[in-house]
C-alpha cells in the first residue's frame, strides 16, 4: 500500500477477487483481532479515537448553548456515519502489524494525508452527503408529525406522547433503511481504498458484494457495530476511545478475511 500512495505515476487498477464467504463464528475472531492491535499498539487508537469524541462533545455542546437540545438524538444516530473515516488511521495501523512494518507517527499520519490525493476524499463526501441527508429526513419527520410546534423544554413529554411515539417509529424504520443502504456501501469501502488501488464506485460495489454473500454475518456485524457504539456514547462519548479503535482494527481483520 505504502508504493499506491507515494509513486508519483498512476498505477493500474488493482483486481479485486470474489468475496470469501465468512460464518457468523468468525465474528468473535475478528473482533478479538481488533482487540489484539488495540493492546498492541493503544496509543494510535486513543488519539484517532480522540478526534471522534472530541467531534460529538463538540456537537452536543453546541446544540445546548444553541437551545436546541432535541436535535443531538439525530444528530448523534447519524454520528456514526463518520466512523469509518475516523478510523482510516486504524487501518494503516492494523495493515503495519500484519506485514512487521515500523509503527510512527511520521509514517502512519503521512499514509492518512496521503489519501487526499487518492478516492478516500471522494468516499468521505458521499458518507458527509448520506449524514445530511439524513439529518434534513430527521426534521422532515418531525415536520410531518408535530407541523411549526416549537420543540418545548418537556422533550421527553413530547417523544412519551402518541404522536411522539409514531413518529420515533417511523424515524426508526426510515433511519434504519438508510444505515443499512450506508452499512452496506461503506463496510469494506475504506479499508480496500487505503489497500489497493481502485475508485470509490468500485470500492462501494465490491462492499455490497461482500454483504450480499454474507448476509447473515454481515448484518448480525451491523448490529454488534450498532450496539457497541450506542453504549460507547451513553457516558459522554467517552466509551469510544476503547470501542472506536477495537471496531476499527476488527474492520481491518474483516476485511482481510473476506477479500483476502
Amino acid at each position: 500500500m505504502s508504493d499506491n500512495t507515494s509513486a508519483s505515476a498512476p498505477l493500474p487498477p488493482s483486481e479485486i477477487p470474489d468475496p470469501r464467504t465468512i460464518s457468523v463464528g468468525d465474528l468473535a475472531g475478528i473482533l478479538r483481532a481488533g482487540l489484539a492491535d488495540f493492546r498492541r499498539a493503544p496509543l494510535f487508537g486513543l488519539a484517532f479515537s480522540a478526534v471522534y469524541v472530541l467531534g460529538g462533545l463538540v456537537l452536543y455542546t453546541v446544540f445546548i448553548a444553541s437551545g436546541q437540545s432535541w436535535w443531538f438524538i439525530p444528530v448523534a444516530v447519524g454520528f456514526p456515519l463518520f466512523a469509518p473515516f475516523a478510523a482510516t488511521g486504524l487501518y494503516e495501523v492494523s495493515r503495519r502489524l500484519e506485514q512487521g512494518e515500523a509503527l510512527d507517527w511520521p509514517a502512519i499520519l503521512g499514509c492518512v494525508l496521503a489519501q487526499k490525493d487518492r478516492q478516500v476524499p471522494s468516499m468521505a463526501m458521499v458518507i458527509m452527503l448520506a449524514f445530511m441527508f439524513w439529518v434534513f429526513v430527521a426534521h422532515t419527520t418531525f415536520a410531518l408529525f408535530f407541523g411549526l410546534q416549537p420543540i418545548t423544554s418537556s422533550t421527553a413529554d413530547m417523544l412519551l406522547s402518541p404522536t411522539g411515539l409514531s413518529m420515533l417509529a417511523v424515524g426508526s424504520v426510515v433511519g434504519g433503511g438508510m444505515a443499512a443502504l450506508m452499512f452496506a456501501l461503506t463496510v469494506i469501502s475504506l479499508p480496500l481504498l487505503l489497500d489497493r488501488e481502485v475508485d470509490f464506485i468500485t470500492a462501494m460495489i465490491t462492499s455490497v458484494r461482500v454483504v450480499t454473500a454474507n448476509f447473515i454475518p454481515m448484518a448480525v456485524w451491523a448490529f454488534v457495530i450498532a450496539g457497541l457504539l450506542f453504549v460507547a456514547m451513553l457516558p459522554a462519548f467517552l466509551g469510544l476511545f476503547l470501542i472506536l479503535p477495537i471496531l476499527g482494527h476488527a474492520t481491518w481483520h474483516l476485511y482481510r478475511r473476506v477479500l483476502p
